[in-house]
């Protein structure tokens, strides 16, 4: 699911998460960022390998906010496009995992690191995918307009159409 900020891609992905519950599915939540910093633990305290499997083996994965936060490398390690492939690859065909992102899917890349692994990270994705983009402005914007009775400043992109 992409979209920009504050459209409501975090928001949707929540309620499957609740519904994913009430059906009694395992669920992992995570921010992307948050999520490839447990695995880099893992690397610098032995236990990367029982991460990893941990994260595979649920039934629905949701990994959220692709392209916020800084992904830190580190030194000769895997690169943050190197763990989600594995972890994707893991669980490719077996179970569903969903994922948000702010970013255009030409620039994963870039933000993960290894342009070829993200490559390989969103045919993994796209394998069985819905794609889901949604276009808008921010729901946050809206409401603070409405708190102050419409009198926000108008966005660049709203000024111009």
């Amino acid at each position: 699911m992409t979209g920009k900020t504050g459209t409501g891609k975090s928001h949707i992905l929540q309620a499957l998460v609740l519904k994913a519950c009430e059906k009694e599915l395992t669920v992992r939540y995570t921010r992307c960022v948050d999520l490839v910093d447990d695995l880099y633990a893992g690397l610098a305290d032995g236990t990367y390998e029982r991460r990893m499997r941990a994260w595979a083996r649920a039934r629905l994965l949701v990994i959220d906010d692709v392209g916020l936060g800084q992904l830190k490398r580190r030194g000769d390690e895997p690169t943050a496009a190197h763990m989600l492939f594995t972890l994707l690859d893991r669980r490719s065909l077996e179970t569903s995992t969903a994922i948000t992102s702010n970013l255009q899917l030409s620039a994963w890349g870039r933000y993960l690191g290894d342009a070829t692994l993200a490559g390989a990270v969103l045919d993994r994705l796209a394998e069985k995918a819905i794609r889901i983009d949604i276009d808008g402005p921010s729901y946050r914007q809206h409401l603070a307009r409405q708190r102050a009775g419409g009198r926000l400043p108008v966005e660049p992109e709203e000024a111009e159409t």
